[in-house]
């Protein structure tokens, strides 16, 4: 390791004990999800065909801590704590007097952060007897992790990838196959929800909407199979929640303290892991940290979608939620960050933002790429194209202090390696990535088919 890289690492006795749900401190409480059939609250009873009792216990709960079982710290052990590093390197290169700490999660089995709920989500399928259990993928991440958590706990997975992700990505396939999973591109011919969106459109490139309803419908027909999400849900965020409670205590070893606070959104389970800790501090007024949520300008579901009730996924079996969305029928651009190709947010991360609690900001798929050339040449690390748009949110504000020659402190989450998004990097070096933002018209569009349901 180069003398002028500085990292904070905990010991493994301080991995959390427990989980943080930040329910218990929001100045609102979440409005209630709908039944998609009677668009009355759901009930514990209509989740369970899909869920583990104990994680519908945990997505309606408002307790602040949840106690995360030993056997899922057991296995946290193998990657977590995971590093605070001081960005000395960068800071360097930009030249600025900020002092810039990114938070590592691409040390992990599947390299993301999503190791973090999918190890819980999978043994709380397999205490509760599932046999199989069924989920969506955008860019691979979450496929990945799933698959490693069902072989760790004796579970089948099957995974529904975007098409598009599945044809640019092949090599995430061939990692979730490794580990056992049985990986579909979305849409398929093998159930109605795909059957129905390729009568549409044969050549239909896929979406997360599109692959959530196929993974439910998936589960939902069969007696001895659960489904999972890598996003959105209350409890997903909640066990992210560990990144940014390590981070809080490497802050303390390292003797600062973030002003501002970047992460990427496509759900939001990454941004609220590393970010509800420091919400709190925030909502406690103990801290006036700015936390900044970075998305694509090709899917702008924070900056320029509407905060309103609508599906989880494109067919309309999901239950319905309060979020930011661009409209369930949403077909994102074949832009390379898979992992924020969806049309909502989620609904914790939603509301704070309604509320000015967080502030978003949508960035370009090219001078996002720039910003990870930028990070890797520094650091060494090749980031993921995701985290590349948190990495753009953090080098701007670098650069603006070294404009104003203000000293802060600025705090990056790098959620995930890019070490098989190759081809990305490839194409943006060789000058063959293209900007796209999304039209005004179609979201306007979108809008007119959100479920029609009593205001919130």
């Amino acid at each position: 390791m180069s003398t002028d890289q500085v990292r904070f690492t905990l010991p493994e006795e301080e991995i959390p004990k427990h989980w943080y749900n930040i329910v218990a401190d929001l100045p609102s409480p979440p409005m209630p999800v709908l039944h998609p059939g009677t668009k009355q609250p759901v009930g514990p009873q209509d989740l369970a065909p899909l869920f583990p009792m104990e994680i519908i216990k945990q997505e309606v709960s408002s307790e602040r801590w949840i106690e995360i079982p030993r056997p899922v710290r057991d296995i946290y052990r193998q990657y977590r704590p995971s590093p605070l590093v001081r960005a000395r390197r960068l800071e360097k290169a930009l030249d600025t007097p900020a002092h810039i700490y990114y938070k590592y999660e691409g040390g992990s089995p599947s390299g993301s952060h999503k190791m973090n709920t999918a190890v819980a989500q999978a043994f709380y399928n397999k205490e509760e007897g599932a046999r199989r259990i069924t989920t969506e993928t955008g860019a691979g991440q979450w496929g990945t992790a799933l698959s490693i958590a069902c072989q760790m706990f004796g579970l089948e997975c099957t995974v529904y990838m975007v098409k598009v992700s599945f044809e640019q990505k092949p090599h995430r396939r061939t990692v979730m196959e490794t580990f056992g999973a049985t990986v579909f591109a979305s849409p398929t011919s093998l159930t109605n929800s795909g059957r129905s969106i390729l009568a549409n459109d044969p050549n239909s490139p896929g979406s997360l909407g599109i692959a959530i309803s196929e993974a439910v419908e998936d589960a939902a027909t069969h007696d001895d199979t659960k489904y999972s999400l890598g996003s959105v849900l209350n409890h997903v965020l909640m066990h992210q929640t560990v990144i940014g409670l390590e981070t809080l205590r490497q802050f303390e070893m390292a003797g600062e303290y973030p002003d501002e606070i970047y992460g990427c959104v496509g759900g939001g389970s990454n941004f609220g892991g590393l970010a509800f800790p420091f919400v709190r501090e925030n909502l406690l007024g103990h801290t006036r940290t700015k936390i900044v949520a970075c998305e694509p300008a090709a899917c702008p579901t924070l900056t320029r979608g509407r905060y309103a009730y609508d599906y989880g996924d494109t067919v309309g079996i999901t239950p319905i939620v309060k979020m930011h969305t661009l409209g369930h029928g949403f077909v994102p651009p074949g832009i390379h960050a898979g992992g924020l190709r969806y049309h909502g947010a989620a609904p914790l991360l939603s509301l704070l933002v309604d509320g000015g609690y967080v502030h978003p900001v949508a960035y370009s798929q090219l001078e996002t790429f720039q910003s990870a050339l930028t990070f890797a040449r520094a650091e060494g690390i090749v980031p993921a194209p995701e985290p590349a748009h948190a990495l753009r949110g953090a080098i701007t504000a670098a650069l603006e202090a070294k404009a104003s020659g203000e000293k802060k402190v600025i705090l990056v989450g790098v959620c995930g390696h890019g070490n098989f998004d190759m081809l990305a990097y490839e194409k943006y070096i060789a000058g063959e990535l293209e900007d796209y933002e999304y039209p005004a018209e179609k979201i306007a569009e979108a809008m007119t088919h959100l479920p029609d349901v009593a205001a919130g």
